[in-house]
């Protein structure tokens, strides 16, 4: 069976022997919030660091709120790392733009557009990506 993404980001976390490290779960049959391809794993760290923010995590269990916060900063950087080793400053700026957005709608209490936010957004990063790659 091939590992998802998801998967993939739960075996780096749990490898990484970080303070996360003791609370990475399995991931269950969660949906993915990354369209396959390329940056379906960075998206995947980014996504989960928006859930251990202001959701339910899918990859941490038995976390406090400190280490959740800790922990979604991390996922944030991780993913937006990844992009820029790939060179791709364009989808940098897509999720920060999110990131930043997401903060702002949860403060003013405004978050229920937000799924179709993060959907758009993923979905414009691999259709730009795949045109590159065309």
């Amino acid at each position: 069976m091939t590992e998802t993404a998801l998967q993939r980001l739960a075996r780096q976390l749990r490898d990484e022997d970080t303070p996360i490290s003791p609370h990475v779960i399995e991931p269950g049959a969660e949906r993915s919030y990354a369209p396959p391809g390329d940056h379906a794993p960075v998206l995947e760290a980014v996504r989960e660091g928006y859930l251990l923010h202001y959701g339910e995590p899918r990859l941490l269990a038995g976390h406090d709120e400190d280490l959740a916060l800790l922990a979604g900063d991390y996922l944030y950087a991780l993913g937006i790392e990844r992009l820029a080793a790939m060179g791709d400053i364009a989808a940098v700026k897509r999720l920060a733009d999110l990131i930043s957005t997401s903060a702002q709608l949860h403060t003013e209490t405004q978050a229920e557009d937000l799924p179709g936010r993060w959907h758009d957004t993923t979905e414009a990063i691999e259709e730009a990506a795949d045109g590159r790659a065309g």
